[in-house]
């Protein structure tokens, strides 16, 4: 897989993770529940264990195609937010727009 390819890859994964506590009431998508609506704080802990899976890919993308850069807070912080960024979708989806039932 060529280098463009892991980008493009790693940002649909991180796109997809950072929506799924959101559109779903499955404990990461997978475990039922057995109450009937997730609540924000579980949901917010699952932002935080995608947000660490699709930073273990793209780590493992990164280590395929060579040495891995060195990180520090700053890099975490940026990435942080922009998992954040990306969630943002989900979020006015689950809790901004009305919902007939």
């Amino acid at each position: 897989m060529s280098q463009e390819a892991s980008v493009w890859l790693v940002l649909l994964v991180a796109v997809l993770a950072a929506n799924l506590p959101f559109l779903n009431e499955r404990l990461l998508g997978v475990v039922p529940l057995a109450g009937r609506v997730k609540s924000l704080a579980l949901r917010v802990g699952e932002l935080v264990i995608l947000y660490l899976g699709a930073g273990g890919i793209g780590l493992l993308f990164e280590r395929r195609a060579g040495q891995i850069a060195p990180q520090g807070w700053e890099f975490y912080a940026i990435t942080g937010a922009l998992f954040l960024v990306l969630a943002f979708p989900g979020f006015t989806w689950r809790y901004l727009l009305k919902h007939r039932k």
